[in-house]
């Protein structure tokens, strides 16, 4: 089989220890990727780069078409919008795609839940459009745009994987009670094409009631999909249910390109000390061979953190244990 180009973005903090671990993972299942590395972000602007997304970091990832990509820190200051949203903007990634999968040794308050939230990437109020700031500093205004075509995009791809994957209901999450326009928009497609996936029970919920049932009953929820911000706040109260970001993989994915990452921030109070949990960034990576259709590799990758996490073998600080980034990717890599 052909090696496979893959744009790696180590990112900074601890994204280089987590990143690494990943890639060490993936080269014990023997899968052959032909790696691009490139910088962005602040890494990007420390190794003398003018701009936080730079033009040859671009040319590898339309070349790749496909990243797998550690923690990035937007830089601060005047002028530097995030870089995650310009990459998704960039690259047309309009599916954000977060699991939220119990596993084993943690102390979370559920022990059985598969859920995963597909959040609409480049509109609505998240998108940053049309901020602005009175003169006086007394009145701010941000716009939200939600468009037929991107509520379709979304939608549709949430019903067309649930069905790939064989999971059972859609649920779509709303605040159209209120905010009619927008959010009635995104609604309103939704029923739409609900109707032509009778295979699958829908149901809608406003956003604020799908958080508390989430809290109360999380195992109700099989695929929830959303508009941005709703996505952006769901997903991560998903992840508290399971023990925290650090545990989260997720996915941007577009029609020609897909990018898989951690989606916890890059920790520079413990960046360079090696005990950074790396299970997001393998997990992500497991997402990537889902992704390219090696399915069989991916849940091998799973088992093998599950396995790890049982037995709190080499286990990082954050779940309880007193391994660092590495020991805990070889216990992963043992197990394969």
């Amino acid at each position: 089989m052909a090696s496979t180009p893959l744009t790696v973005i180590k990112g900074d903090g601890i994204g280089p220890d987590i990143v690494d671990a990943a890639l060490k993972v993936l080269d014990a299942l023997d899968v052959d990727f032909e790696r691009e590395y490139v910088e962005v972000g602040q890494a990007a602007l420390d190794a003398g780069q003018s701009d936080p997304l730079p033009k040859g970091a671009v040319e590898s990832i339309e070349r790749t078409g496909l990243v797998l990509k550690g923690p990035v820190t937007t830089p601060v200051g005047e002028g530097y919008s995030s870089v995650n949203v310009a990459m998704r903007k960039q690259f047309d990634l309009y599916a954000n795609v977060r699991p939220t999968l119990s596993l084993p040794g943690t102390q979370s308050r559920y022990h059985d839940l598969d859920i995963i939230t597909v959040r609409e990437n480049k509109g609505g109020m998240y998108s940053g459009e049309g901020q602005t700031v009175s003169a006086d500093g007394n009145r701010a205004e941000a716009l939200s745009v939600v468009t037929r075509e991107q509520s379709e995009q979304i939608v549709r791809f949430a019903f067309d994987m649930a069905r790939a994957r064989g999971r059972r209901k859609v649920t779509l999450a709303h605040k159209a009670n209120i905010m009619k326009s927008t959010s009635g928009l995104f609604l309103k497609v939704g029923r739409e094409i609900a109707g032509e996936y009778d295979d699958l029970e829908y149901e809608e919920v406003i956003v604020d009631a799908c958080a508390m049932k989430l809290v109360m009953a999380p195992e109700k929820f099989d695929v929830i999909v959303t508009t941005n911000l709703f996505g952006d706040i769901i997903s991560d109260l998903c992840a508290g249910l399971v023990g925290g970001l650090g545990l989260a993989p997720g996915a941007n994915i577009g029609d020609d390109c897909a990018m898989f990452e951690a989606v916890h921030g890059s920790a520079p109070d413990i960046a360079g000390q090696g005990i950074a949990n790396p299970t997001s960034v393998i997990l992500a990576a497991a997402l990537m061979l889902d992704h390219l259709d090696r399915g069989d590799q991916a849940e091998r990758i799973r088992k093998a953190v599950r396995g790890a996490m049982a037995d709190h073998d080499r286990t990082t600080p954050d779940i309880g244990g007193e391994g660092s980034t590495q020991c805990f990717a070889d216990a992963i890599i043992e197990r394969l």
